[in-house]
């Protein structure tokens, strides 16, 4: 069986990580926003996961359930807002939502 070293793991989970950053800053669209947050959840969930495995402790995988839970809440109702805002406004472009502004 071929073993996966830490490193590699971790390597992989801040790739990922600043990949999910960048889609948040450079990205006006808010669905895709919010797969950029989701992306950087899962990327720190595997950080968790990683470290957990490799100090045979399993905190860190407590942490990752509370936080796919919240994830998964965040998701929803994200969801419902940008579904709500496209409703009234007709648009998903963070340049154009003005309701917060004023």
């Amino acid at each position: 069986m071929m073993r996966i070293e830490p490193w590699v793991v971790l390597a992989f989970c801040s790739t990922i990580f600043f990949i999910g950053f960048a889609g948040v800053l450079m990205r006006r669209n808010i669905i895709v926003i919010l797969m950029s947050i989701e992306l950087m959840l899962n990327a720190v969930n595997l950080t968790f996961v990683t470290y957990s495995k490799l100090l045979n402790h399993m905190g860190g995988q407590m942490a990752v359930f509370f936080i796919i839970t919240v994830a998964a809440a965040e998701s929803a109702i994200g969801l419902g807002l940008v579904i709500a805002m496209f409703r009234t406004l007709r648009s998903v472009d963070t340049d154009q939502i003005k309701l917060l502004r004023e």
